[in-house]
């Protein structure tokens, strides 16, 4: 049975190029193009089964920095993940490895760069730019949120107050508030600052402070 790629990038242009480069990787291979998080995981389907690797951008429509990575590899834990992202900030891709990209490919790549770099994610290798070192614990502690966690993480991060979080995620405010406690002992802070600070980790758009917030 043929399988499957899927290319997750909302501008045409670069999703064919990487036409180009998946073409001469895997030449049998059904490509499916998605322009957005969700087309992507109507592509994968259930489980990802007879899918051979993700392309994924990390700025899309509906996504925007490494939280649509983290909630693919918790959906898809077997599913070869390779980010392209036109930022090339070195703690970018380290974080992406950190939480468990199978590579990262600059845009700015060479289509040789980006057919060597998929060569290695179907070998089963990683590929990482030089300056990515897959070390650090911060990232390690928002990893070990739950999905529901993850998201009233992010309505923190919006400055929503916890009885908006409770209406825009449809649960009740005492709910919210049950999980607020363990999300500050698995990221190790105090305050809902310090949590905002650290998780702004998973963003590509700015730089972070490089000093932990529960120092």
């Amino acid at each position: 049975m043929t399988g499957r790629v899927v290319i997750a990038d909302d501008h045409p242009l670069f999703r064919a190029a990487m036409r180009l480069a998946v073409a001469k990787v895997w030449p049998d291979a059904q490509v499916i193009e998605a322009a957005s998080a969700a087309e992507a995981r109507a592509a994968l389907g259930a489980g990802g089964e007879g899918v051979e690797a993700l392309l994924l951008d990390l700025h899309m429509g509906d996504s925007s920095g490494l939280s649509v990575l983290m909630d693919l590899r918790q959906d898809f834990p077997a599913l070869p993940i390779a980010i392209v992202s036109a930022s090339e900030e070195p703690r970018i891709p380290a974080a992406a490895c950190q939480l468990g990209a199978a590579a990262f490919i600059p845009k700015s790549a060479s289509l040789e760069d980006m057919r060597e770099s998929l060569e290695a994610v179907r070998a089963g290798d990683g590929w990482f730019p030089p300056s990515a070192a897959c070390a650090d614990e911060d990232l390690l502690r928002i990893a070990s949120l739950t999905p529901a966690q993850r998201r009233i993480l992010a309505g923190m991060r919006q400055g929503l107050l916890n009885k908006q979080i409770a209406y825009e995620l449809g649960i009740s405010e005492a709910t919210v508030k049950a999980h607020i406690t363990p999300i500050f002992r698995k990221l190790g802070v105090g305050t809902r600052t310090q949590a905002v600070l650290l998780a702004a980790k998973l963003d590509v758009d700015q730089p972070v402070a490089a000093s932990s917030p529960g120092a």
